[in-house]
């Protein structure tokens, strides 16, 4: 397969990116930590296809961005209402929410009934986001492999496996989000990350 490259400077870059993800295909882009690698979470292929590009073994859930809150309800469902405090203060940012899945996101992405969900703080993720709706997006390396901020480095790991990478320059913070599950409470923090566990808990503990 070869792999296109078009700059987020492009005119046409984001017409390029909307009909590859809606013809199953798979697209790199930037986002407010790594370079991602997105598809269509409702076409089981498309989500198949990131699995395969990533190496990643089928049992690990991908997450799905969005980018706008009014898409929250598609893919999540019974959404308590102190996670209100969170969106207001963190989304857009560096914070996944594990909440429960809505049964129309196919098993593919999540094996579970839970589902990752964020909207990240990024112009380029955002206006993608905004336009082809629901992304499931995982980081673009290789399982095991360091993440990307570079597409450089995401055509250097990824070439030849996905569809599309957006040049939108390095990406300004070099860790994963911070991964919350919110499914219980007090929420549990499942991963470290640009945002601190105290300042979440402090925001919970005055709402």
């Amino acid at each position: 397969m070869k792999t296109e490259i078009v700059s987020a400077g492009d005119q046409h870059w984001l017409t390029r990116a909307v009909d590859t993800i809606a013809d199953g295909g798979v697209v790199a882009f930037p986002t407010d930590t790594v370079y991602g690698i997105g598809s269509d979470p409702f076409q089981p292929g498309a989500v198949a296809r990131l699995y395969q590009a990533k190496e990643r073994p089928i049992e690990k859930a991908i997450p799905i961005l969005f980018g706008s809150r009014g898409d929250l309800d598609r893919v999540a469902k019974n959404v308590p209402g102190w996670v209100e405090a969170l969106l207001n203060a963190f989304w857009p940012g560096a914070l996944t929410l594990v909440l429960e899945k809505q049964a129309s996101v196919p098993s593919i992405v999540s094996s579970t009934g839970t589902i990752g969900v964020r909207i990240p703080d990024h112009p380029v993720a955002l206006e993608l986001l905004q336009a082809a709706g629901p992304l499931a997006v995982t980081s673009a390396n290789p399982s095991g492999a360091r993440e990307a901020n570079d597409p450089a480095q995401v055509a250097h790991l990824l070439r030849g496996s996905i569809d599309l990478i957006i040049d939108g320059g390095v990406t300004p913070g070099g860790h994963p989000s911070t991964v919350l599950d919110c499914t219980r409470k007090p929420p549990r923090v499942l991963r470290e990350g640009p945002i601190p566990p105290e300042d979440i808990f402090s925001l919970l503990d005055r709402s």
